[in-house]
């Protein structure tokens, strides 16, 4: 491990503490706390050391995510906002886009990806949000839904149709024409600032729209998308490691019928298992980020199986915790019951778990068909 990674491990550690208990109760994280891991460049730890962050590559990025999404999801969810938003600003934009806006998210502003709509959520080509040229600015009118970190964000990328393809802009949250209303009650991830956003007749310079405005939908997504898509794949490692973590400690302390549970063999099992699923989904997402340090073509498809590994065995892996733990786990804000509620919607979020099964079998389709 370098001693970045480590430093940056030790630091968030000591930072959050036992406080995600409460975060998820009152569904909030507080702002000082994002500011100060901001200003460190730890919420987009892959941002060059010029720019102000961490100069990670993605397998030190990925194992600085899975230690955050072991202690909260929430806070690993806006670590992937902020990341996405830094990646789309790094792979979408030039020089001036760099210079004007990384610094900002390594400086303590916090950011956000407006993907989703009502009628777009894994169907991104059905986007109704508008992104219109008026002279030297550009107008953008929609709605988007169950944006992550919006609640908080100084910065939106959004995307939107534009012209006869799509753009993303970059749309400052105090913009006039730009409401933002937190969703409450959410399953999981309650501190993660999910929000709806409406945009009337927002008004932005021209200069925010990111190079490559007009392309076809699917190619300007796809990059944030496989950075988010990996983002949460490293995340439900977090969540194994935290539930095995969880389990293994009450195993081998609680007794039944005169012995630890762990010594009863079903019990053992489930132990077993959770191993199972947390290095399966660890070597998983260590590939995919070789595959991205190292500029393979292979990336898309090692990301979505990463996700798809991760997503799926983090819900069946808190299930098996919380049954290890019963009563013991069962309790609001407890690690384990967090993991519970928050894994499941690793299944949903950046491409549901069917979405990522159609393009596993077209690529099936494509190298063995």
């Amino acid at each position: 491990m370098n001693e970045t990674l480590a430093e940056a491990i030790s630091l968030t550690g000591e930072l959050v503490g036992e406080a995600p208990q409460e975060w998820d109760r009152v569904g909030r994280i507080p702002l000082d706390l994002l500011h100060s891991l901001g200003t460190k460049g730890m919420l987009c730890a892959q941002v060059p050391a010029a720019f102000g962050g961490l100069g990670l590559n993605s397998v030190d990025n990925g194992e600085l995510t899975a230690h955050v999404g072991a202690l909260c999801s929430s806070l690993r969810s806006l670590m992937t906002s902020q990341g996405m938003a830094a990646w789309a600003i790094q792979r979408l934009g030039g020089t001036a886009h760099h210079d004007a806006f990384l610094p900002r998210l390594t400086a303590g502003e916090l950011a956000a990806v407006a993907f989703s709509e009502v009628g777009a959520g894994s169907d991104l080509s059905a986007m109704a949000t508008r992104i219109v040229s008026d002279g030297d600015h550009v107008v953008v009118d929609g709605a988007k839904v169950w944006i992550t970190g919006a609640a908080y964000a100084d910065l939106l990328v959004v995307f939107g149709a534009y012209e006869s393809g799509a753009a993303a802009v970059v749309v400052p949250t105090s913009t006039p024409g730009v409401r933002i209303d937190p969703l409450s009650d959410v399953l999981g991830c309650r501190a993660a600032g999910h929000s709806a956003i409406e945009f009337s007749s927002v008004r932005v310079p021209s200069s925010h729209v990111l190079p490559g405005a007009g392309q076809p939908t699917a190619l300007l997504v796809t990059a944030a998308l496989t950075y988010g898509r990996l983002s949460v794949a490293w995340g439900c490692v977090g969540i194994l490691r935290a539930c095995l973590s969880a389990a293994a400690r009450h195993a081998s302390t609680r007794e039944q019928f005169g012995r630890r549970i762990a010594d009863h063999q079903l019990v053992a099992r489930h132990l077993a298992e959770l191993v199972i699923a947390e290095q399966t989904a660890t070597h998983a997402c260590e590939h995919a980020a070789r595959c991205w340090d190292d500029g393979s073509p292979d990336v898309v498809t090692a990301t979505l199986l990463a996700k798809h590994i991760g997503a799926t065995r983090a819900v069946h892996g808190a299930s098996t915790a919380l049954q290890v733990l019963a009563s013991s786990g069962a309790r609001d804000g407890h690690v384990v019951a967090r993991a519970h509620r928050d894994a499941k919607l690793m299944e949903i979020i950046e491409g549901s778990s069917e979405i990522c099964q159609l393009a596993l079998a077209q690529h099936a389709l494509a190298v063995w068909g």
